[in-house]
């Protein structure tokens, strides 16, 4: 007897319906084949079904079972498809009806005594379960609250196999997993960071600000142990809250790369992922045998924080490149090129030289001008070309760390940060850009212009300064974002001025 049952597989972020077919015939020697371009998990679930259907008492029929999981020429991947492929020998075997399952995908891996172990991107399978109308899904219980994200499908439950043949065969009945969006979003956008945690550094967090406003990439210079690390890890405490929709996509990221935590249905933080500087360029950028998205993908709609920048290797420093210009990684295979998404804000972090005290009042640089220099030139031009920000980040005397006095609140900084980017959401209404960070050569053409006494002050700050070309496109990007938190449609004097202080390492080079 030949049944059917629905399932998927993630491909990317994206899930992809599957068919899977069980042909059952009483001819022939007894065998078990798995077909439809299966991975070595898909091929192993033969001995796992085995175990589970004998374990809850089920006689497995020693015949010619013919597994097909189709579309064939779609590579299947993981022990999800364990369920679907015990429920169809199931229905082939006429115990439950054959289109009991018609209207759910189901996905799960089986223990070897019936129990269903939870699988990777939930949230993926359920959105392809609407998109394709069906009823819903029926999902490992650790799975459930995620894929409940989708309210408009049911989400069911199981725990073990015997409940799901009770489920299908209409012997019991199940009431759908509900949450409430609001409650999980309110619940999960809570920071434990704050910025009135910082003593002093007025300058780095004012630059962070500007950072925030218009989702510009910066990169802090200082000694160690001057607040670099702190300043990135509050960061995303002053970006927007994230919208339902940046959710969705950044749990989607987290789901199928396994990292969301356990009863976390949703991500409502903005991710703030910090990668040791010895990296491979593979696990920065994503890809692998078996592609898996990485740093940059699971920093979607966040931070990726490089701290030590010139220790990573040139590489994998070099990979940034493409995702910083276009906002995705295209990881191209034989069969098929995979596009993960990959907006995020780069924060990245540096000492001045390699001892770390060069320009320090207290400690003594032992570098020659010529290590500076080749320490400062690990980070490539067209790297730099992507920082619109540079920060000094001097260390804090004791006496602003003794004193009592606390700064101004996350909170209050991402009310500013809020306002700012309403006006730029406005101006680049049906432009595909959504922040001043990303604005091209023809936006800045159109929403940059300045007037001529700002213009006589910034060619005597390009010609004393020495700025390069590409120092002069950063600072107008900054200095729309500055006017922006000013509440200015017109860029001013001040704005600029504030904006050539944010290239420091131009004017740096200067100095060695």
């Amino acid at each position: 007897m030949l049944s059917r049952v629905l399932s998927a597989c993630v491909y990317g972020i994206d899930a992809h319906l599957v068919e899977v077919e069980v042909d059952i015939a009483s001819k022939g020697l007894p065998y078990f084949s798995v077909v439809g371009l299966p991975d070595a998990a898909v091929k192993e679930s033969r001995d796992r079904i085995k175990a589970a259907l004998k374990n809850i008492g089920f006689n497995f029929p020693l015949k010619q079972i013919t597994v097909n999981l189709a579309p064939a020429d779609l590579k299947k991947e993981g022990s999800s498809f364990d369920l679907p492929i015990a429920i169809g020998i199931i229905a082939a075997e006429g115990i439950i009806p054959l289109n009991s399952s018609d209207k759910y995908i189901l996905a799960g891996e089986l223990s070897l005594d019936g129990r269903i172990k939870p699988v990777r991107g939930a949230l993926s399978i359920a959105l392809e379960a609407k998109r394709l109308g069906l009823k819903g899904v029926i999902l490992p219980a650790e799975n459930a609250a995620e894929a409940a994200v989708v309210n408009t499908i049911d989400v069911l439950s199981v725990h073990c196999l015997p409940e799901v043949i009770e489920l299908l065969g209409g012997i019991t009945n199940k009431e759908p997993v509900r949450i409430d969006i609001n409650d999980v979003m309110a619940e999960s956008s809570v920071y434990e960071d704050d910025f009135s945690d910082i003593k002093g550094q007025e300058h780095a967090k004012r630059a962070m600000e500007v950072a925030a406003a218009g989702s510009h990439n910066i990169l802090m210079v200082g000694p160690p142990g001057s607040g670099k690390t702190m300043l990135s890890r509050r960061l995303p405490t002053i970006l927007p809250p994230m919208t339902f929709e940046e959710a969705l996509e950044t749990t989607k990221i987290h789901s199928v790369a396994g990292l969301l935590k356990k009863g976390h249905s949703l991500l409502a933080i903005r991710p703030f992922r910090c990668p040791h500087h010895t990296i491979s360029d593979v696990a920065l950028i994503g890809g692998g045998q078996t592609p898996r998205p990485g740093e940059v993908s699971l920093s979607h709609h966040g931070i990726l924080f490089l701290d030590e920048l010139p220790e990573f290797k040139r590489n994998a420093l070099e990979v940034l490149r493409q995702p910083l210009e276009n906002g995705f990684v295209a990881i191209s295979r034989a069969v098929a090129t995979i596009t993960y998404p990959a907006q995020f804000v780069l924060v990245a972090a540096m000492n001045p030289c390699p001892c770390g005290y060069f320009g320090d009042s207290r400690h003594q640089c032992t570098c020659t001008p010529n290590m500076i220099n080749r320490y400062r030139s690990r980070i490539s031009g067209p790297l730099m070309d992507r920082i619109d920000l540079h920060v000094d980040v001097p260390a804090v005397p004791y006496k602003e760390l003794s004193n009592d006095y606390v700064g101004e609140k996350s909170g209050e900084i991402r009310q500013r940060v809020i306002e700012a980017r309403e006006r730029q959401l406005h101006r680049f209404k049906g432009e595909k850009i959504f922040a001043n960070g990303q604005m091209k050569t023809r936006h800045m053409k159109k929403y940059c212009r300045l007037i001529e006494d700002v213009h006589t002050l910034l060619d005597v700050a390009m010609q004393r300064l020495g700025l390069s070309a590409r120092a002069y496109a950063r600072i107008l990007k900054v200095s729309r974002t500055i006017a922006d938190l000013d509440g200015s449609d017109k860029i001013l004097s001040h704005h600029v001025s504030e904006a050539i202080q944010y290239r420091t390492l131009d004017r740096g080079h200067n100095l060695v």
